[in-house]
């Protein structure tokens, strides 16, 4: 089995280990006069993107915010990690990386956002697991956690895959915005991508939904993104945290109360951002894939880990305590909704 470092050496995140022996304050922070909040310019990101584009963050923490946008985990976390961004919306394995690189002393989830929204799409002619033998699939990077997903699922149907792109299927990690490049010229046959690319695939490219993830997990659930915060922030700044993920919570009820206005919403944050919109069917598609809810499904969080383990890019890691979800619960109490578990 490959260990962790060699993996994090592949995602170019030895930075993260550096930048981690430094997490550990050695004297109490003093109260924060902002609140600097990272997230990525993604649909599986729209928790945030809704929340920022209408006020509502600005408006619940009383304090200045500043975003920050980023494009990979490794990068999300190695700003947590040197102190320049308090909290961060972030997919599940860069989190898990984050807490074993600082012996789970950097961060605590504190929030689900996402749920599903990822799926192998492929080549029309491909019909079965057993048609992708000798085929190239991409997945956004290596160890990633669609990368982890895809190999995981390869192996449970019996194909063999390694990190160098060889074996029964050939695994070619690459940022999603070339994935939809190589599927078109058919230099790839397929991908494990999360929306809005897997809508793009199928509706720009003809590809068509081999696997939806979701059938993959209890209940249909896993998350995709989350919402971590610094330690070292919250614990300095637990008014901040409650208002924040108070800010967040509210952000989630507007999007589920009005799906179709909060996809507006969401797309002209994107287009701010990227300076390009998605087209209307890619949005119609990509965001009634994906389930928005305040619940981390915890379960899901170790399921994945387990995978990493399995497939050879992770060493065992213990995630007890990772979770913080004392203050979500006491927001969702004082609005009559049930408690969530973290386990």
């Amino acid at each position: 089995m490959k260990r962790l470092a060699a993996a994090v050496a592949v995602l170019a995140m030895t930075s993260l280990a550096a930048a981690c022996g430094s997490s550990s304050p050695s004297a109490p922070a003093a109260a924060a006069k902002e609140v600097r909040l990272g997230y990525f310019p993604n649909i599986t990101h729209s928790t945030a993107l809704y929340g920022i584009e209408k006020g509502i963050y600005a408006k619940s923490l009383g304090v200045p915010l500043k975003t920050s946008t980023f494009n990979a985990g490794p990068a999300a976390i190695e700003a947590v990690f040197s102190g320049a961004i308090d909290a961060t919306y972030i997919g599940p394995n860069p989190a898990i990386n984050a807490w074993e690189k600082s012996k789970g002393k950097a961060i605590n989830i504190v929030a689900g956002a996402a749920s599903g929204g990822v799926y192998l799409v492929v080549k029309p002619e491909i019909n079965s697991v057993e048609d992708l033998k000798g085929k190239k699939i991409a997945t956004p990077q290596l160890g990633n956690t669609q990368d982890v997903a895809l190999r995981y699922w390869l192996q449970e149907k019996g194909l063999k895959t390694d990190t160098k792109g060889g074996g029964d299927v050939s695994i070619v990690p690459q940022e999603n915005s070339q994935t939809l490049q190589t599927f078109a010229t058919g230099d790839i046959d397929g991908a494990w991508v999360p929306e809005p690319f897997a809508s793009r695939l199928v509706i720009e490219s003809k590809g068509k939904i081999l696997q939806d993830e979701r059938e993959l997990w209890p209940n249909k659930q896993f998350v995709i993104t989350h919402l971590i915060v610094r330690q070292e922030w919250a614990k300095a700044n637990p008014d901040l945290l409650k208002k924040l993920i108070e800010a967040h919570v509210q952000s989630t009820e507007g999007i589920n109360a009005d799906p179709d206005a909060a996809a507006q919403v969401v797309n002209a944050s994107v287009e701010k951002l990227t300076g390009k919109p998605l087209k209307p069917e890619v949005l119609a598609s990509a965001f009634k894939n994906i389930t928005f809810t305040n619940d981390p499904i915890a379960a899901s969080l170790t399921g994945s880990a387990d995978h990493a383990v399995k497939v050879g890019l992770l060493k065992p890691v213990d995630l007890n305590g990772i979770y913080d979800l004392k203050i979500l619960n006491e927001v969702l109490a004082a609005k009559g909704q049930q408690s969530i578990k973290d386990k």
